[in-house]
């Protein structure tokens, strides 16, 4: 059964090989990272091990049994009890109900272990696949977003019940 664990050092050649896996995949429906990122991306990791240690990010891999990594999902711009949300999850994952149960681990994870009361996530309109994780999830649609220029929605979750 797949793992979602935190982010750390040795992960750095599994996340690569992820990345490099499907990047053919993730260009189909978000901007591609450009080879800069994946000639450089040991110094990337470096510095998300960085931000995540300085507490402004959280940095999850759900990782299959045999050690490969199925998807990232990622807490960015921790401040003030929200943060916002970021996935991807491999091709040959997809489909199967893993990213809804990650990111459903994932606000639980939010709460118990950062403190968080809010998620934020954009999803490019033509993403339904992203939203329909989004909705599954507990997430509602509160606003446009724009994503590198096109039309997207931002859709919000209360991980804590108000008073």
């Amino acid at each position: 059964m797949p793992e979602l664990t935190r982010l750390h050092a040795d992960h750095a050649p599994a996340v690569l090989a992820f990345e490099l896996a499907n990047r053919a995949y993730f260009a189909a429906s978000i901007p591609d990272r450009g080879d800069a990122f994946f000639d450089a991306y040991a110094d990337r990791h470096s510095a998300l091990l960085a931000e995540q240690d300085a507490g402004s990010c959280a940095f999850y891999l759900l990782v299959a049994e045999d050690g490969s990594v199925l998807g990232r999902f990622n807490l960015v711009d921790i401040e003030n009890g929200s943060a916002q949300l970021g996935y991807r999850v491999a091709q040959k994952a997809a489909g199967r109900g893993v990213a809804t149960a990650a990111v459903r681990e994932l606000c639980r994870l939010s709460v118990a272990r950062h403190g968080l009361r809010t998620l934020r996530a954009a999803t490019a309109d033509g993403n339904a696949a992203s939203r329909k994780v989004l909705a599954k999830a507990g997430f509602v649609a509160v606003g446009p977003a724009d994503l590198d220029g096109k039309p997207g929605t931002w859709h919000e979750r209360d991980l804590v019940p108000g008073p």
